[in-house]
């Protein structure tokens, strides 16, 4: 009893605690079943409600979170007093109730979207900090424009599309805080245990993008069957002997930047997309692109729809203009959740060519090296419709989907 009144959080899934066996599902049809008794699917059906119902008390303790905050005369003991009820720390209390007051007030839809299941409180801190500097009225833009492209993202997809959003909905902030953000370039040294330490590089986006994308390129070339270290020690100890110069005569490394061509023009100042990373500022591109020592490989697309329209002639020795047609279109690795850029994927056919799949853009995908290889693994199946959507059908039957996103929205007519 709260105030005089019952407060009650059902979930969705709840384990006996006796038997840890059984399973009630209140709303999806199963009551009293044993987990031992279920199939993959229903196990993955209980573990789809028990996420949602997490979701969804989370929702009301962040909606609590917020009203104590309100009644709380004394705003400066609220982290302390959260921090106590909930055994956490203050610093962690702090920021929860931030979070809490800025869902309360300025993204009502991503709070929604927790009270329905959709997304859980850690998915939502990624809307939360990224409009945290906007106003009130570009934050309530984003909020609208997020709601229905929440589900089955996860937190890194969410991300990069509310960033997208964000640098749509406030260019000129976008570009300000971009310009910002570059002055606090550093690096860091911090000594862990057991002769171990950890160097941290907080650099401009299209050098690191660079820096990473050479550092895998050479590592993978390393691997063999001689070679005992794994692809994480073979990187690690490239980069190493990169920063100390043991290792010289690599080619530079291309990134790859999606810009409008009437962007690029300087006609509009709307954001561009670096592969693998997210939205950059117009004013960025346009540097790197005028810069003579840059390794941007640029992608033209159309000002209207953000497709592809050129994908440039620059390097000595190009891959093939089909290849590289579905590497700049695709961007990243189309299994739905994976965004390694698609410039160090595998192009692989949807319909296998012994099957009598074409080689042609549509029935070509852009798939890292794990997840191309996840097609072969029985029970898979990949496949792509007249939109070139991709459909990935899983061992249990579960069905998933996943379509390049355009550069930007169009814009209304």
């Amino acid at each position: 009893m709260i105030g005089g009144g019952s407060v009650e959080v059902r979930l969705a899934g709840i384990l006996d605690l006796e038997s840890r066996e059984t399973v009630r599902v209140d709303h999806g049809g199963l009551t009293g079943v044993r987990l031992s008794s279920l199939s993959q699917r229903g196990l993955l059906r209980v573990m789809r409600d028990a996420e949602a119902a997490r979701s969804r008390a989370e929702a009301v303790q962040l909606r609590a979170m917020a009203r104590f905050a309100a009644l709380s005369e004394e705003p400066r003991g609220v982290a302390a007093e959260v921090a106590l009820t909930l055994a956490t720390t203050e610093h962690r209390a702090q920021r929860t109730v931030a979070m809490a007051r800025a869902l309360t007030t300025r993204l009502p839809e991503t709070l929604a979207a927790m009270e329905s299941g959709v997304i859980d409180s850690f998915k939502a801190s990624k809307i939360v900090d990224a409009t945290g500097p906007l106003s009130d009225e570009h934050a309530a833009a984003v909020d609208a424009a997020m709601a229905d492209r929440l589900d089955g993202k996860n937190p890194s997809g969410l991300r990069r599309a509310v960033a997208r959003q964000v640098a749509h909905v406030d260019p000129d902030g976008h570009a300000e805080r971009a310009r910002k953000r570059r002055l606090d370039r550093s690096v860091q040294l911090v000594h862990q245990d057991d002769a171990m330490s950890t160097l941290i590089a907080d650099l401009p986006a299209e050098a690191a993008t660079a820096i990473y994308a050479r550092v895998d390129r050479i590592a993978r070339t390393l691997r063999g069957k001689a070679e005992s270290r794994t692809l994480e020690q073979l990187r690690a100890d490239v980069f190493a002997e990169l920063c100390l110069g043991h290792r010289a005569g690599e080619a530079r490394t291309e990134i790859f930047v999606h810009v409008a061509a009437t962007t690029l023009a300087g006609a509009d100042d709307r954001p561009a997309e670096l592969s693998g990373h997210g939205p950059i500022p117009a004013w960025l591109v346009r540097h790197l692109a005028q810069s003579p020592n840059s390794v941007l490989r640029k992608v033209v697309t159309d000002p209207v729809h953000g497709t592809v329209r050129d994908v440039g002639r620059t390097r000595y020795r190009p891959p093939a203009a089909l290849a590289e047609l579905v590497q700049v279109r695709d961007r990243e690795c189309r299994m739905p959740g994976c965004h390694r850029p698609a410039h160090r994927s595998d192009i692989d056919h949807t319909t296998e060519w012994h099957h009598g799949g074409p080689t042609n853009a549509d029935n070509l995908t852009g798939l890292c090296r794990r997840h191309h290889r996840l097609k072969d693994v029985p029970g898979w199946h990949f496949g792509t419709d007249d939109t070139g959507t991709l459909h990935v059908t899983t061992p249990t039957g579960e069905r998933h989907r996943s379509q390049a996103e355009p550069l930007h929205p169009s814009p209304p007519f």
